[in-house]
């Protein structure tokens, strides 16, 4: 018969250095040290028991934790909370202190303005190590959802549409039900229909009271309105290659050098082009006058271009049909990403290509075009201005296109548009910052330098939403947002500080 040792449970005293578990070379190590030597005063301002009260939890030891926490991956309170109660990292850095996630969730959510503080002594750190270059800053950013329903978004007409048409509902109910009533015993689905009357009313009511504590609508910065949320009002809803969110805008500006985060802000609004200006005017303490900045065709706006121009920084802004006119990606249709072949089965039917105005031919005099069809199309006024060009178009008349059998690959909406129209370009307007951008990123050298964005900010991103998990905000307001989002633009930082000095 096989023996095996006796696996002895009995009570013993094990002597624990928890510092020692911090080992060199490690992301806990790292943040131990680096934390220690930061000026944290900033923190204190949100304490109140000089005279009265009992000790509270150190804000060292917090920002400590939390950082570790952000770099494993543990965004959730609790979580940290159970990791400082479990996991023998947590409670070495902690020094077993098990903090409550209250108080973690009250950390992150109020200490903005202090985590500020500690990003930039950490960039003076990196800046010390000689990991900032200044060379190209690359601007780019990151959708996410945050702590918010975007089935809560809406306009105030909208919000009050709802609630109008709750109470009414809940009035017709009721009435329905009062009606119905003999006298006899409710039934349980009586009782449900109640019920559902007083959640309605509830709603209702709570809608009435968001109006009245947010009397105006959402303005752009075009003075249009933008859809409000019931959850966070700060928070946008935004389009991603996902779907639909309701989130913020994660923006960080990456020093190409060893891709240190300059700047990182979190933003209510998925128009990227409003943020390109702040952001740049942000980080403005960090860049020199030969630092080249670069962003993608999100950022691109005449606005923003003359708005570069007038505070004199070198930027190469990418416009959106910059890789239609490099013939490097003249084959890039075959790359395009093609229907899942474990769920489609079925043969897509080929749409037939949709004729383009280099299918109909212009009369030399400009007086008319003619349609593939062989039907006129006379000329439509004078020239008018067509985004940087001036242009000329030709219309047909509704009759014309009315029974023509190419109208369902001539007309992108055949059944509601009643006739096509064709703009023949024919010369610049102007002289506009676009124009000269376009020329500028077309040319070898503009191709070379902004070929070095994507090497630049796209593994940032990378790091912070695959390898730390940063799937959404956990926060609801723009400044908790915020906070938490430079939280983990310093754990990035902080990685490369550790990276450096390992290789070193």
């Amino acid at each position: 018969m096989a023996r095996y040792r006796h696996v002895d449970l009995s009570p013993r005293l094990l002597p624990v250095d928890l510092e020692s578990q911090l080992v060199p070379g490690t992301f806990a190590h790292a943040v131990h040290h680096l934390v220690d030597d930061l000026e944290l005063s900033a923190f204190d301002a949100h304490y109140r028991n000089d005279d009265n009260g009992a000790p509270a939890h150190s804000p060292t030891m917090l920002l400590k934790v939390v950082l570790l926490a952000y770099s494993q991956g543990l965004v959730s309170s609790r979580r940290i909370e159970q990791a400082c109660r479990d996991n023998v990292l947590f409670i070495s850095i902690s020094g077993d202190a098990k903090p409550h996630f209250t108080t973690i969730a009250d950390f992150i959510s109020r200490s903005r303005d202090a985590i500020t503080s500690v990003f930039g002594q950490v960039l003076s750190v990196l800046d010390g190590e000689g990991l900032i270059g200044r060379t190209m800053f690359a601007i780019d950013g990151v959708k996410l959802p945050s702590n918010a329903s975007k089935h809560r978004s809406g306009t105030r007409a909208q919000f009050l549409a709802q609630a109008q048409k709750m109470e009414t509902v809940a009035r017709a109910m009721l009435d329905r039900h009062q009606l119905n009533d003999a006298g006899a015993s409710e039934s349980n689905t009586e009782v449900q229909a109640l019920e559902r009357v007083e959640r309605m009313k509830h709603d209702a009511a709570q809608i009435r009271q968001w109006l009245n504590d947010n009397p105006n609508d959402r303005k752009g910065t075009r003075g249009t309105i933008r859809k409000s949320n019931r959850t966070d009002n700060e928070s946008a809803k935004m389009a991603t290659d996902k779907g639909v969110i309701q989130g913020y805008c994660g923006v960080a500006v990456v020093d190409s050098s060893h891709q240190v985060i300059i700047e990182a802000s979190a933003h209510g609004t998925g128009a990227e082009q409003e943020l390109l200006l702040p952001i740049i005017d942000a980080c403005a303490a960090q860049r020199t006058l030969d630092t080249l900045i670069t962003a993608d065709a999100g950022y691109h706006s005449e606005t923003n271009l003359a708005g570069l121009a007038e505070r004199g920084i070198d930027a190469l802004i990418a416009d959106n049909q910059m890789r239609q006119r490099d013939e490097r990606f003249a084959d890039r249709a075959k790359h395009t990403q093609k229907p899942n072949a474990l769920h489609d089965k079925s043969k897509q039917p080929k749409r037939p290509k949709p004729l383009g105005n280099e299918d109909f031919l212009i009369a030399e005099d400009m007086s008319h075009a003619v349609c593939p069809a062989g039907k006129t199309l006379p000329r439509n006024g004078k020239e008018y201005i067509l985004g940087d060009y001036t242009a000329i178009k030709f219309k047909a008349a509704p009759a014309t296109c009315k029974s023509c059998a190419l109208r369902p690959q001539c007309l992108r909406k055949p059944e509601t548009t009643p006739s096509r129209q064709v703009a023949v370009l024919t010369r610049i307007s102007k002289d506009t910052h676009t124009q000269r951008m376009r020329e500028r990123i077309d040319s070898p050298q503009g191709r070379a330098q902004y070929g070095e964005r994507f090497a630049t900010v796209e593994p940032v991103f990378g790091n912070v939403r695959y390898n730390k998990r940063l799937d959404r905000f956990t926060l609801r307001g723009r400044t908790k947002v915020d906070g938490q989002w430079k939280l983990f633009a310093l754990v990035h930082n902080i990685e490369k500080l550790m990276n450096y000095r390992k290789a070193a």
